[in-house]
């Protein structure tokens, strides 16, 4: 493979062609911006925003047990939808912790939405907790400063 730089010699090009490289690196990055949101656990809820919560490195995990009420009346297991029956969602709450091993933390995350009334959520934690589970966690967003 030689070609000609011109000068009348005729030596090889020992450059490294870097285009095919940066060609490869631009398509990685691009699906990895497509796929990422698309990794994101559970349902997107507007949940509210406090001046001080910690996030629980638990609640991002694949085996967390999140329940999310975006609205009135619409309940989520993870991503699978409940419709307002709090029996079934009762029922998905209990096979995911069932599923869970014992060095996993027991506890049943739960994502109100701003506009869903505080009786809905008052109603979900009294029927978990007559399921035997008492480890609640409610889930909210840290305030950005200037909020």
């Amino acid at each position: 493979m030689s070609m000609s730089t011109g000068t009348g010699s005729s030596g090889f090009n020992s450059e490294i062609n870097v285009t095919p490289m940066v060609d490869i690196m631009l398509v990685l990055m691009i699906i990895f911006m497509v796929i990422t949101p698309m990794l994101q656990q559970g349902v997107t809820v507007a949940i509210p925003k406090g001046d001080n919560p910690d996030e629980d490195a638990n609640i991002t995990k694949d085996s967390a047990v999140v329940i999310s009420v975006p609205e009135p009346g619409q309940f989520y297991v993870g991503r699978d939808a409940v419709n307002g029956d709090m029996q079934k969602l009762v029922s998905m709450v209990k096979t995911r912790m069932d599923l869970l091993k014992p060095t996993d933390p027991h506890v049943v995350y739960l994502k109100g939405g701003i506009q869903v009334p505080y009786g809905e959520i008052v109603k979900v934690i009294t029927n978990i907790r007559e399921a035997g589970y008492g480890e609640l966690g409610l889930v909210a967003d840290k305030k950005k400063p200037g909020e």
